[in-house]
């Protein structure tokens, strides 16, 4: 009898450890700031948003290009061969994709630029 209370107490003892370890420290309510932190900026979503909106601005021909070498990652002879297209097709509207990009990107409204 001994030995089964003393195992069940000290179970009792385990448990209680264990809880202490994943609860925070209790924070007085004076030390707690008066107003909620506000979220960043996040200028990241804000380019990406930007860059979304621009990407459909583009042709339909110039949109599949970039999507498939960029985002799909496939090689240029790949993206040819699946559009049906020959290379240096490929690559001319790549080109004028990344320029049209770069421009609407650049003299757009929000025209986010990175301060450092």
């Amino acid at each position: 009898m001994k030995a089964w209370l003393f195992r069940i107490l000290l179970n009792i003892y385990r448990n209680d450890l264990r809880r202490r370890r994943r609860t925070p420290a209790p924070v007085p309510l004076d030390t707690l700031p008066s107003e909620p932190q506000g979220l960043a900026a996040q200028p990241g979503r804000l380019a990406l948003a930007e860059t979304a909106k621009a990407m459909q601005a583009l042709p339909s021909e110039q949109r599949e290009a970039l999507l498939l070498v960029v985002i799909e990652g496939l090689s240029y002879a790949d993206a040819a061969s699946l559009l049906g297209v020959p290379i240096g097709t490929l690559m001319s509207r790549l080109g004028r994709a990344r320029a049209t990009l770069r421009h609407l990107t650049e003299t757009g409204a929000s025209r986010l630029r990175t301060v450092k």
